[in-house]
């Protein structure tokens, strides 16, 4: 007799940050980020609509100027993305939800898996090749030495000018 499922309901979606996970994240991008000594125009871009822009980005796969407007001018989000990626702030976010996770009892450190796509490469060719053949060769035909070999007999160019 096979085995009665648990009816367990699904987590939501994370599409937006909400309060609670939005009160941890604060801190390091305040500390990361903070405002100019100099003093300057102020910033005025919302880190928290720029994640969620971000977060959006990652899960639809929309391209960032087909981004709903509410979270601001897509190229501002894209610029934060990109400096956030660079100055490795999403690895620091995630480790601080992972930290937190951790307090929790949610994580089992002794069991780790990776997930990954294994497949053939689609235009791959052979392994270990020493170099793709060169336009108009066959494969096993070596390169002339000489490329002015190629030419016509008058010593032409392509359109049929003379020099």
């Amino acid at each position: 007799m096979p085995r009665k499922k648990k009816n367990v309901p699904p987590l939501p979606t994370i599409w937006e940050i909400d309060d609670h996970l939005w009160e941890r994240i604060k801190p390091l991008l305040a500390v990361a980020y903070p405002p100019s000594p100099k003093g300057g125009r102020p910033r005025t871009v919302d880190f928290r609509a720029t994640i969620n822009a971000c977060i959006h980005r990652m899960r639809s796969g929309c391209q960032w100027n087909q981004m709903p407007k509410h979270w601001g001018d897509d190229s501002t989000v894209h610029r934060w993305f990109s400096r956030w990626c660079e100055d490795g702030m999403f690895e620091q976010i995630w480790a601080l939800l992972l930290s937190a996770c951790d307090e929790l009892g949610g994580l089992d450190w002794k069991w780790q898996s990776a997930d990954g796509c294994m497949n053939k490469a689609r235009f791959g060719g052979e392994k270990n090749r020493a170099e793709s053949d060169g336009p108009g060769q066959k494969r096993d035909q070596e390169k002339p030495s000489d490329r002015s070999r190629r030419r016509s007999p008058g010593g032409g160019h392509r359109r049929g000018q003379r020099s």
